[in-house]
């Protein structure tokens, strides 16, 4: 069974191999929490990406592509609005 800790450090790999593509447009992304009894990863959008209207597009089509492919246990990510 993996470890809340060792999911947030292997999504927080990830996320900054995508934070730079986010940067540039002075938006970033930070890991919130895993909820294992979804196998759901919960991440915030910060920057311009918080109320970006492709926000959407970028947390399904560019944060969740690459967090299942790199760490296939994981089964959803989602946007935290905090």
């Amino acid at each position: 069974m993996t470890i809340p800790q060792d999911i947030e450090q292997r999504v927080n790999m990830v996320l900054d191999k995508v934070r730079p593509y986010l940067q540039a447009d002075e938006g970033d992304v930070m890991f919130v929490r895993y909820e294992p009894e979804h196998s759901t990863v919960v991440v915030r959008l910060l920057g311009n990406c918080y109320d970006c209207p492709l926000a959407l597009m970028t947390l399904r089509g560019g944060i969740e592509r690459h967090i299942l492919y790199h760490i296939p246990e994981i089964k959803r990510i989602e946007a935290d609005r905090g």
